[in-house]
Formats: C-alpha cells, structure tokens, sequence
C-alpha cells in the first residue's frame, strides 16, 4: 500500500520547511525510525525520520524546495493490503465525482485522525476502533487494524441530490475530467481533479480557467496571500505541487517573468549582463533573523556607545594560555578574555543581564548567565548561547566557545541552543572592521560588538607607543539600562582587557 508522508510541524510552530537533502532514493527499504530527510527551518535544520517501514516509492519534493507543512514529502510502499470494497459493490473512485476528490484532497493535507468510539463515515458507518500504534518519532505511526476512510457515495448518488443521477450534460467541465479518468481508477491518487488541466506541451499556451475552474484553484491560504502581496492571478497558472496544486515556487517564477524577459539589441551591444537583477527568496534563517531584528530595532530604545581600549596584556595573555597544560585541548582565542570580562562585569551590574517584560510590566533581572555568541554561517546569522556560563571556570568557558562555534558553522544548531540567551557578544573584528551598532538579541537588554585589533599609537606613561587597540560598542535597552550603568558596564569591561588582573581581582 503506498503511503505519503506529509511535512509535520516538528514543535517550532512552523509553516514551512526547504527540504535540505535526502538520505534515501525511490527503491531503497526504510525501517521505522530511520532518517530519510534533512529539513531547513526557520531556526535550524532538522532531521525527520520515517514513520513506516517499507520502500521508498517516490520522493515528492526536490532538494532546495520550499514545502508547506502538511504536504506530502515521501511516499513509501508498506507492504500492506490496499483497502477493498465490499463484495460486488462498484469502486469506491468509480462513484465518486470530482468534488467528492477536491474536498478528500483537502481534508488529506492536514490529515485528521478520528477521534477513539467516533462514528467513522463508511459503507457500514459503524463506530471507529481504538487504534494502538508503534512508537514512532514523527506523525501518526504504524496503526494495526483500523483504516482511515473517508465518506463514499452509493451508486445511486452523483454530486447533486441524494438518491439522484446527475444529468450526464449538466456540467461538461466535470464530464471531461471524468472520461480522462478511464484507465486510472487504480490509482486514485492520480486521478485528475476539477479544475486541474495537464501541464501544456511545449510551445503551447494554457486554456483560461474557466469560472468553475477559478473557484476550484488548490492553493493554500499563506499561497493565497503571497500571490495577493505580489500581484499574481492564481487563476492563470497551473500549478507543479502534489495533485497540481499551486506553490510558493510558482507564485515567485510567475512574479518573476517580466523581470526575466530577453535584454534588448542595444543593451546586448553594451555588454550589460542578461539578468539586470536577481530576487532571492526570503526564508530559513534570514527570514527568522529579519523579523527578529525588525521587532527588536522597533520595539526597544537602542543606544550605542563605543569604548577604545589598549588590548596588548589581554594578547599577551592569550598566548600565555595556550602554553598551559589545561588549555592544551581547546582553542585559546581574545574572544575568550572578552568573554571572561563581560561575565564578571554581568556579575557587579547585574541590571545588564536582565529583560523587559512588556505583558506584566515588569523587569526580569536574571542572576544567571547564558551567553550569546552572534556567528556567521552559510545559513545566516545564528545566535546560540552558552547555558550558564557564568558558572564555568576559563579552560570549560573556552571549550564550550569552540564547541558552539564548530557547531554553528556546521549548520547543526539547535533550535534549544538559541533559546534563553540574556546577554550577547559579536565579534565584528573577525571582519576586518573596527566596530558597529549592533542589534539587541530580542528578549536581551545588551549586546556588546568586539572590533579588530590593530596596530595603533597610543600614549602609555606620557609617551607614543605603537600598542594593540580595539574598540568595543555596547548596545542597550534604554528601558532597562540608564547611560550611567551601561557606561559603567562598558568602561569595566574596558579595563579588564588593559589589564586582566582585574578580572581575578573582581571575580
């Protein structure tokens, strides 16, 4: 029996997913459990396990695919009887008309399990049985016995009245897609549907919709609205979803085609490039990081202040670690000592670490520390954050850095290890620049950037000297945060890093 498994909303509230590779391929055996999918979310990317054992008959998405939750992804070929009719009773796909197939194929995108001593719709309409599932990782598992049925007409009925044959010339549209069935009835699931023309042949033109066709369009309604937003008609374009239904990656390829025409003759002699522009969809990481920054940069007062600092005993010191026995397995890097002085100034100011909650009204003033550490990954900006941090000693604050940084840049953060963050660190200076104005990490009250460092003059006892600089800029929530604690903050901070001394003095 071929089974399809739909993309499931994996605990993060999700609407969509990018299918980011498949670990199997039409043909291979799968077990229960079993990976068979990466997933690229808006928070990272997970992975998604079979909810049956058998073989993969199709994949159903291409990788680099966005997918709306609730579509299929995988069909898999269990092994199991199809389910029959009763003896001497016509197909249950034969007595069905098309808009008995449009609205299963609706209830089948966000599947509905019937609910244990429910009246399940049937030929018998008896009442449903108690289902006992093996334990699966994701979906609705492997049931025993029942099976899923949806509401069938008896030979007798067509799509008007009940007990009344539908006039055969009533709706021709209907009639066509039902003649274009012949042959296919063993497969119902590729049945055509109202409304849903074959793909044309190459060099042809789609027929209009017609206003049957228009009010029977399958697109879901987030497709629905970005076709709004960017102008597109639905009803003219033919949709490469499952049962043909329309997709984000048609709405944009329809929004596109104008931008894409051929550049004119003159163009073409001046040399200007054939795509004058490129659109890239705005999803994943980006789009959580963007939405992220909007509500932050409007919803807290930013104020950003910057602090030069002669960084050469915090070098110095750097290299002095790494000669030591207990630093000899982790990477020892400035970063480390920066991150070492905000936890111990997080610790003499602890309205610094602290958050703004709107709903009560109140301030959250939290006497633990996990700190964010802002990193670069080919997905995007991420900020995981160390869980309390502020009770490591410096050999266990060092490789917990590593670790999260190794993590990131190999795209395996966890959605878990971006939560809770209270205070953030960017280090800007990996760059090449000497600072920013960094945004708060929404939920955080600061954020501190860390520059380059650089050769730079420096008066030290009355005279020049060529030292390390750097420049720090610290971001706060001016509700939270007056400008004397923030300046106090930032200038300890500063001080550590002249001379780390201090933070074993102030620890």
């Amino acid at each position: 029996m071929r089974r399809e498994f739909k993309l499931p909303d994996v605990g993060e509230g999700l609407t969509e997913a990018e299918i980011v590779r498949w670990h199997v391929k039409p043909g291979d055996s799968v077990k229960v459990n079993q990976i068979v999918v990466e997933i690229e979310t808006a928070k990272s990317i997970v992975e998604l396990p079979s909810p049956w054992a058998g073989v993969v008959a199709d994949l159903l998405a291409e990788e680099g695919q966005t997918v709306d939750v609730g579509l299929p992804i995988i069909a898999v070929d269990t092994g199991e009887a199809a389910p029959s009719g009763t003896a001497g009773a016509p197909s249950a796909a034969s007595t069905e008309g098309p808009a008995d197939r449009l609205e299963a194929l609706a209830d089948d995108l966000v599947p509905r399990p019937p609910a244990e001593g429910a009246v399940e719709p049937g030929a018998h309409g008896g009442p449903a049985p108690k289902e006992e599932r093996t334990p699966v990782l994701v979906g609705y598992g492997v049931k025993t016995g029942a099976v899923k049925r949806r509401t069938r007409k008896t030979p007798g009925q067509g799509a008007g009245q009940p007990g009344q044959a539908q006039p055969a010339q009533a709706q021709p549209a209907q009639a066509q897609a039902a003649q274009s069935q012949a042959g296919q009835v063993a497969n119902p699931e590729r049945v055509a549907l109202p409304g849903h023309v074959a793909p044309a042949e190459a060099g042809q033109i789609p027929a209009p919709r017609t206003g049957q066709e228009r009010a029977q369009v399958l697109a879901k309604p987030p497709v629905r609205k970005l076709a709004k937003d960017l102008g597109v008609d639905l009803a003219t374009l033919r949709g490469t979803g499952p049962q043909g239904s329309i997709t984000r990656d048609d709405i944009h390829a329809a929004a596109q085609e104008p931008a894409q025409a051929a550049p004119t003759a003159q163009a073409a002699r001046q040399g200007a490039p054939e795509v004058a522009e490129e659109r890239v969809p705005i999803k994943g990481v980006r789009k959580m990081t963007a939405q992220a920054m909007v509500a932050s940069a409007f919803t807290a007062p930013h104020v950003t202040e910057f602090l030069q600092v002669d960084v050469t005993e915090t070098m110095a010191a750097v290299q002095r670690l790494k000669g030591l026995p207990d630093f000899a397995e982790v990477r020892v890097s400035p970063l480390l000592l920066v991150a070492k002085a905000v936890l111990v100034a997080a610790r003499r100011y602890p309205m610094i670490n602290s958050a703004w909650d709107e709903a009560a009204q109140e301030i959250v003033v939290k006497h633990y520390v996990n700190l964010g550490i802002a990193a670069a990954t080919p997905r995007g900006l991420v900020v995981p954050n160390i869980k309390s941090a502020h009770a490591l000693d410096l050999p266990s604050l060092a490789a917990a850095l590593g670790e999260l940084t190794e993590t990131a840049r190999a795209g395996r953060t966890q959605p878990a290890d971006m939560a809770g963050g209270t205070i953030t660190i960017t280090n800007v200076g990996v760059f090449g620049v000497d600072t920013g104005t960094p945004i708060l990490n929404p939920g955080e009250a600061a954020i501190l950037a860390f520059g380059m460092v650089r050769d730079a003059p420096w008066v030290v006892d009355g005279q020049l000297a060529v030292r390390k600089v750097t420049t720090l800029a610290l971001s706060f929530d001016h509700r939270v945060i007056d400008g004397e604690l923030g300046s106090r903050f930032l200038r300890d901070v500063g001080a550590m890093l002249e001379d780390p001394l201090r933070m074993l003095a102030w620890s």
